[in-house]
């Protein structure tokens, strides 16, 4: 992420084994992302889980994010200001603590204050273990060895939904985040005993004041987004807070403009092929994540799949991912950034075509099918981004262009999740229509709340509760139609961008140098 001193060119002697344990430290991360999707439904279920609400269940995703892409940055300073094996380690230690309260929460606001901790934790795992690499490695080696990392993170992203569904269907809910545990405590013995120290001799200066109000607005932006699809938009608590959630971060960018070292450097994206780079990651991260997440509900409600069976439906995305992202760069260097993430971006829009039709009986290999295509394009979105991004700033601002464009995939996740998730809780709730009839007052509202609280409420309703899930499922499934238009429309924006700003491809020019960081990075968050 950050700028780190030359490596000698020998390499660190201990260097293949130091880049094992730093995968396991990054598992623990990626492991925790994936499986949360598919323990959902069960943290939303009263008698099993927490009896969480749906905008309570879009925090514990958001309140993660959030606190991850606000500190991304300012914790690779850190890192390279106090000495990344100390931040990595203190990184470990604070997301397994975090693991532990939250597989012993004993409500939906403890786990939400816990998945914000584990955000804090892996804010500094990330951009240390990519500084040690940079820093063990020397030139020539270290593209190959972000190549073992990504792929090996890579098959995790694949395992983890299979992983959390194998633990819920055998132990209970906080299993998932127990799992964590046992990892961090290896990670930070092999980190104690073989990783070297270093520093950064002259790191950057740590931009307080900006943190703080990059995390207030995006929280109180957020907050106004899930409260309106929960009340309206015209809800004081849902206006105001968007009001004052953008104002913060209108004060936030002029702040960062006039210090000389802002923990978001806005001034980059005065490069119109620089903001053209980073605004398609966002637009395409926003469509993914809001999909994955009513994805999640419909496989395990509406369709009655169980964890484990709902996590392999997951893979397809991964693995189109895994087998298409080399093959992507080459694309990239014959064809140009244009070109493939147009058409990449065309893929995810397809991909997410395919849930318009997709109803309570589809074969669920169209489901499957369509995370695949899904999967492929986000594969071909990720190398010409990366591509366009280096060849728009010079060599040494190529680390703070990485730190950026990490930061912008957060948010675009994030707010995919909070927006479509609003959309298909106001849509829902104007759709059940008659299927409360005859339910208590309390009742009633719990299952207009959210498909979750409508067949918590139906077990519990006797002859009424059949009705009430045909109801809430019809309810769903069209609230899911409109969220996924929703998501298709951010999609294709951002294959109108590509189109349009990218550059394409210079006969006779050698594609911009791309750091391998970079690359790394994007295979693993994608």
């Amino acid at each position: 992420m950050n700028a780190v001193p030359e490596t000698p060119q020998a390499g660190h002697p201990r260097r293949w084994a130091i880049l094992a344990v730093l995968v396991i430290s990054l598992l623990v991360v990626v492991l925790d992302n994936t499986v949360l999707n598919v323990a959902l439904r069960i943290i939303a279920d009263p008698q099993q889980g927490l009896g969480a609400t749906q905008s309570e269940l879009e925090w514990a995703i958001n309140s993660y994010t959030l606190v991850f892409a606000g500190l991304l940055f300012t914790a690779g300073i850190l890192a390279d200001r106090l000495g990344r094996r100390i931040a990595l380690i203190a990184g470990l230690t604070l997301f397994g603590i975090a693991s532990l309260i939250s597989a012993y929460a004993g409500s939906p606001d403890q786990l939400i204050a816990a998945r914000a901790v584990m955000g804090l934790g892996a804010a500094a795992v990330m951009p240390a273990t990519l500084s040690i690499i940079a820093n063990v490695f020397e030139p020539r080696e270290r593209g190959r060895a972000i190549g073992v990392w990504a792929g090996a993170v890579g098959l995790a992203v694949a395992l983890g939904p299979i992983l959390g569904g194998f633990l819920l269907e055998h132990f209970w809910w906080g299993s998932v985040f127990l799992i964590n545990v046992p990892i961090v405590v290896a990670g930070v013995a092999l980190v104690a005993i073989l990783v070297p120290e270093s520093r950064d001799p002259k790191p950057g200066r740590i931009d307080v004041l900006g943190v703080l109000l990059s995390i207030i607005g995006l929280t109180l932006l957020t907050y106004g987004v899930i409260k309106g699809g929960e009340d309206g938009f015209g809800d004081t608590l849902a206006w105001a807070p968007l009001a004052g959630g953008l104002l913060v971060l209108a004060g936030f960018v002029l702040y960062e403009r006039r210090i000389e070292f802002p923990s978001l450097d806005v001034r980059l994206f005065g490069n119109r092929q620089f903001s053209a780079s980073t605004a398609m990651i966002g637009l395409v991260f926003f469509a993914a994540m809001g999909s994955m997440f009513f994805g999640a509900f419909y496989l395990q409600l509406v369709r009655d799949y169980g964890p484990l069976a709902s996590g392999a439906l997951f893979v397809p995305f991964a693995v189109g991912q895994m087998v298409f992202a080399p093959i992507s760069s080459t694309m990239v260097k014959r064809f140009g950034p244009k070109l493939v993430s147009t058409v990449g971006l065309l893929l995810v829009a397809l991909g997410l075509a395919a849930w318009l039709p997709i109803g309570a009986d589809t074969p669920i290999a169209v489901v499957a099918l369509a995370f695949f295509v899904q999967g492929v394009g986000m594969a071909n979105v990720m190398p010409p981004a990366t591509e366009s991004i280096m060849s728009a700033l010079p060599r040494e601002k190529a680390g703070v262009g990485s730190a950026v464009s990490n930061t912008i995939r957060q948010l675009g996740g994030a707010l995919g999740v909070a927006v479509l998730g609003a959309v298909l809780s106001s849509v829902y709730r104007d759709n059940l229509g008659a299927a409360t009839d005859g339910l208590p007052g309390a009742a009633a509202d719990a299952a207009r709340e959210s498909i979750s609280g409508a067949y918590a409420v139906a077990a519990q309703a006797g002859p009424a509760g059949p009705g009430l899930i045909a109801g809430a499922n019809e309810a769903f499934i069209t609230a899911m139609h409109w969220a996924t238009a929703g998501s298709l429309v951010f999609a294709l924006l951002g294959a109108l961008v590509a189109a349009i700003f990218l550059p394409g491809r210079r006969p006779g020019a050698r594609p911009a140098p791309v750091l391998a960081e970079e690359q790394g990075v994007a295979l693993v968050e994608a």
